[in-house]
């Protein structure tokens, strides 16, 4: 049996989630970070006996275009799959349904779904400093269930994931990251932006018919020379003030 740890992670909150959930589960994973190493998933030879955790953040309640794209070229071969949706303290939609019916498409049996929060990509102030201690207990003792159900005689099938077909339409959002003058043109940022969006040639620009806001250019840039708009971050703040308000509960599957 191979075990695999998936995830899409720009800013390292859906990571965080996926860590604590491979480390609960207790086997030994191999990591593979979509973002560094886009092909790596595509290689895979899964049989039925492997275990697959793919962890994927919420993009206006779906699942982020790159990530869906790569998803779709896997092959399952009846590998178990556990399913991880994290959110920004707003909600996760459909992002769950579309997940499982990619994945489900592709060839994987999912047996367990997640929706967890960990701290907003975009706007810092909601879900900050998640996923927290409590969070780590409630998703560790959730692992420790997996594990128990993966050792036992019927490990998948039949799961029931919230989330509305057809999905929810999302269209971006106007938050697009720009170089400012501390940029010194290292390459980073367009080496490994998942949407091809900030050309090699010239990574002080960005594409933004191609960006999808995911931030990873953001947070990678040694130089913290990648930012949006102060005055559109601060409105889009405002009008996610109400939905991102209070403490947002995980769900276990």
């Amino acid at each position: 049996m191979s075990c695999y740890e998936i995830y899409f992670s720009p800013t390292g909150g859906t990571k965080k989630v996926a860590d604590i959930l491979a480390k609960g589960i207790g086997k030994n994973f191999e990591v593979i970070d979509m973002i560094k190493y886009p092909d790596r998933l595509q290689q895979l030879h899964l049989t039925e006996q492997d275990l697959c955790l793919i962890a994927v953040p919420s993009f206006g309640g779906r699942v982020p275009s790159a990530a869906a794209e790569a998803l779709k070229k896997a092959k399952g071969s009846g590998a178990g799959a556990v399913l991880a949706a994290v959110f920004g303290n707003r909600a996760i939609d459909d992002t769950l349904a579309e997940l499982q019916d990619i994945l489900e498409e592709a060839g994987f049996t999912c047996f367990a779904g997640i929706e967890a929060v960990a701290e907003h990509s975009l706007m810092r102030q909601f879900g900050t400093g998640r996923p927290d201690p409590e969070d780590e207990r409630e998703l560790t003792d959730f692992a420790v269930k997996i594990r128990g159900r993966m050792d036992g005689a019927d490990a998948g099938g039949g799961l029931k994931l919230p989330g509305n077909r057809p999905y929810r339409e999302y269209n971006g959002v106007p938050l697009k990251p720009e170089a400012n003058s501390r940029c010194v043109a290292c390459g980073l940022c367009a080496q490994e932006c998942p949407a091809g969006a900030i050309p090699r040639d010239h990574p002080q620009d960005t594409d933004r018919e191609k960006c999808i806001s995911c931030m990873h250019c953001v947070s990678l840039c040694p130089q913290k020379a990648r930012s949006c708009s102060k005055l559109l971050t601060l409105a889009a703040g405002q009008k996610l003030k109400k939905h991102c308000a209070g403490r947002k509960e995980n769900r276990l599957y």
